[in-house]
């Protein structure tokens, strides 16, 4: 059983049930005759530590045995200090170790507009926790949407959050990785 932990970039906001890339995902695991359920624990608007304080009660209750983890946006959108995703993101990630669940760990980048310095510290926080817990990881989540040269077409209105049509390049990209963890 897969377990997303994530935020609205998973839990299909502003999309009509099933255009996510989660649903995506339990179609091409069907496809691919890979026996797998997948349990979106996503909310929309959770940050790490959000997801850190649901983390033990979704283990128990789903008993997952691959945990994609796709939080720390929100963090960064608050201005959040970043010791804490990194803590909050690796305290899941253990946790989930700890349970017998293989980790994918799904990095997120932020507009240019926090400055350079926060935007590179941001971005290393996911391959550090990767790095720590030897978790496999997705760089960037909307890598081939946000840097595609139509990006704005394949955003929202808001600008931050992928419309239908991104879908299938978000799945790529976790599943450039998390089918690397799957039983062959």
């Amino acid at each position: 059983m897969i377990l997303v932990l994530g935020d609205s970039l998973s839990a299909e906001y502003g999309l009509k049930r099933g255009e996510g890339w989660v649903p995506l995902l339990e179609k091409r695991l069907a496809q691919q005759k890979i026996a797998a359920s997948v349990v979106n624990a996503s909310i929309s608007g959770d940050t790490s530590s959000g997801g850190r304080a649901r983390f033990p009660a979704l283990l128990t209750q789903h008993k997952p045995t691959h945990v994609v983890l796709e939080l720390g946006a929100n963090d960064a959108l608050r201005g959040l200090p970043l010791t804490n995703t990194e803590d909050n993101l690796l305290q899941i990630t253990k946790a989930a170790q700890a349970a017998g669940a293989r980790v994918l760990i799904v990095g997120i980048q932020v507009p240019p507009n926090y400055g350079g310095d926060y935007t590179r510290r941001f971005e290393a926080v996911f391959a550090k926790v990767a790095g720590a817990t030897k978790s496999a990881l997705v760089p960037f989540l909307l890598k081939g949407v946000a840097d595609a040269p139509d990006a704005m077409t394949l955003f929202q209105a808001d600008r931050i959050h992928p419309t239908a049509a991104a879908q299938p390049q978000i799945l790529d990209n976790v599943w450039l990785e998390l089918r690397k963890l799957l039983p062959k």
